[in-house]
């Protein structure tokens, strides 16, 4: 059973940066789709970004439009471990972050076909 831990979140003012870390264990994060939704209240949880499994090309990534050139997703797999710099962030960025893993795609980016999730992290962008 993999387990995943976000950490990272807080509270930044707007055009700020924060990364975000997600920390696994019980399992190899290289040999997930590992990616970042969020969710705003009163909103459904939405894709941000995602990273592939690594084989031996190395790993591609995927980011929503919305956080294209702003947020950028990359792993450590000498730590087991994925990041997601968030730089440039608006008010409309405030949400808590999930770290989601699959096996079951190339890509964690749609929550059908997550296998594990962590528990979240909070992040605030003030105007």
């Amino acid at each position: 059973q993999v387990q995943l831990v976000e950490s990272g979140g807080g509270v930044v003012q707007a055009g700020g940066s924060l990364r975000l870390s997600c920390a696994a264990s019980g399992g190899t994060l290289s040999n997930y789709g590992v990616g970042w939704f969020r969710q705003a209240p009163g909103q459904e949880r939405a894709f941000v970004a995602s990273i592939s499994r690594t084989d031996w090309s190395g790993s591609s990534t995927l980011h929503a439009d919305s956080v294209k050139g702003r947020f950028t997703i990359s792993r450590d797999n000498a730590k087991n471990m994925v990041f997601l710099q968030m730089n440039s962030l608006k008010p409309e960025d405030t949400a808590v972050y999930y770290c989601a893993a699959t096996t079951r795609a190339l890509y964690a980016s749609s929550s059908n076909y997550i296998d594990y999730w962590g528990q979240g992290t909070q992040v605030t962008v003030s105007s």
